[in-house]
């Protein structure tokens, strides 16, 4: 039970390490062969801040826990509007300025909508759901393309371009390829040793996989998200805060999930219906009507949702507890 714990902990400051990394120089690389900004926030970031829940889910589903791989990818998804939101918004109220991301929240509306309506339809997800979950992503990121080549003067694509810099070349750009690999190596690495832990802890505790990946994984896999939005909230670039938090959960929706299903189908579980994808569908819900109707205050998440949201969250963790016995 020490190791598994140790484990856990080792495998999570690893993960976020590499994460950080990988995003970092990918994002760097991009900006050197060409790529927008608003296209490396919507594809690079977007992608790199859901690596760690890409890795540890397929690590989970490959060895046969698919309940902890999908708990990690709509646990994350609660946590980030839940956790990371609302704190964020209690730190500095958050204004939503960007068109695409105004535009962004339906498409996660409708990838949420998308996964209860195969969830409910019979109680299953297999390799089918999957590939509906995968073709769909495909079509989100062609529509992020367009909007990546044709947002320019978007404020989002000025604060990524504000936070990537300019363009390197030579040899430092030589170094950020080599990065990027040492960030994808230990992003294998760390998710492996994670996912190993995990499955011990709930072994031990008489716990089943998906509560572990609602709770304990699927913190650990949002603290770069975490990172990352109480960075840009410190910068002022709300729209990052936002945009890093609708892309993380659009991929945790369909990509992550998709892949988990198509590598390990599985069944629902009673507390997955009743309790989670409700929760996930209703803070949504919530995040599209905070952040498109916010009327007289120029569309601001302010200091009381993200209160709200928080408060939800220390709810939900309780309502967990209680279905625990």
């Amino acid at each position: 039970m020490l190791l598994a714990v140790l484990a856990v902990i080792a495998g999570l400051l690893l993960l976020t390490f590499a994460a950080d990394q990988f995003v970092s120089s990918a994002s760097i690389v991009a900006r050197a062969l060409g790529m927008s900004p608003l296209l490396i926030g919507m594809l690079i970031i977007g992608f790199g801040t859901s690596t760690p829940e890409i890795f540890v889910s397929v690590n989970a589903a490959w060895q046969g826990n698919p309940g902890l791989a999908l708990g990690n990818a709509y646990g994350s998804n609660i946590i980030n509007v839940a956790v990371i939101l609302g704190l964020t918004a209690l730190l500095a109220p958050i204004a939503v300025q960007s068109a695409v991301v105004r535009r962004e929240i339906p498409l996660l509306l409708a990838a949420t909508a998308l996964t209860l309506a195969l969830v409910y339809h019979d109680g299953h997800l297999g390799r089918n759901d999957g590939v509906m979950l995968l073709v769909m992503f495909l079509f989100v990121m062609g529509w992020s393309i367009r909007q990546g080549m044709n947002g320019r003067n978007d404020p989002l694509a000025r604060e990524i371009e504000l936070e990537v810099g300019a363009p390197q070349e030579g040899r430092q750009l030589v170094v950020q390829i080599i990065w990027l690999l040492v960030g994808l190596a230990l992003l294998i690495l760390s998710s492996r040793i994670l996912v190993w832990g995990a499955v011990h802890i709930a072994q031990a505790l008489g716990l089943s996989d998906l509560v572990i990946g609602l709770t304990i994984v699927a913190i650990g896999t949002s603290l770069p998200e975490l990172a990352s939005s109480l960075v840009a909230v410190r910068k002022g670039e709300h729209d990052l805060v936002l945009g890093n938090i609708i892309g993380s959960n659009l991929f945790n929706t369909l990509i992550v999930a998709g892949l988990t299903v198509v590598i390990s189908p599985v069944m629902a579980s009673a507390e997955l219906l009743r309790r989670d994808l409700p929760v996930m569908a209703a803070l949504t819900l919530v995040l599209l009507l905070v952040a498109l109707s916010s009327p007289g205050r120029s569309r601001r998440i302010g200091r009381l949702e993200g209160g709200v949201l928080l408060s939800s969250y220390v709810a939900y963790l309780a309502w967990i507890l209680v279905s625990l016995g």
